[in-house]
C-alpha cells in the first residue's frame, strides 16, 4: 500500500494586496471553476473506487491506473484547498498530475 504525501512550499513573504483580494474573491475565482470540475471528477472517482474495490477483492491488487486517477483527484482537491486556505500562493492547475 502506498501512502499519499503532501508537501507545501511557503514563500518567505506574501503580497498583502493579493492576500486581501484572495480573502474575499478566492471562493469565486477558484471555488467555482475548480469546484464544478471537481464535482464531476469526484463522481467519476466514486465509480472508479467501486470498480477498484471489486478488482482488489478478486485480484488482490489495486490497478495502477485506477490508483493514479483516485490519488490525482485527491491531489487536485488538496491543491485547491491549500490555495483557498492560504497555504500556498501558486494557483492550482486543472489537473491531478504531479
Amino acid at each position: 500500500m502506498r501512502d499519499l504525501q503532501f508537501t507545501f512550499n511557503r514563500p518567505e513573504t506574501s503580497s498583502r494586496g493579493l492576500l486581501i483580494l484572495r480573502l474575499f474573491f478566492a471562493p469565486l475565482y477558484v471555488g467555482i471553476p475548480h469546484g464544478f470540475a471537481l464535482m464531476f471528477r469526484g463522481i467519476a472517482t466514486g465509480f472508479v473506487l467501486f470498480v477498484a474495490w471489486w478488482a482488489v477483492l478478486f485480484t488482490g491488487s489495486w490497478p495502477e491506473g485506477m490508483h493514479s486517477f483516485v490519488s490525482g483527484t485527491y491531489r487536485w482537491a488538496m491543491r485547491v484547498a491549500s490555495y483557498i486556505y492560504f497555504l500556498t500562493d501558486e494557483y492550482p492547475p486543472f489537473t491531478g498530475k504531479e
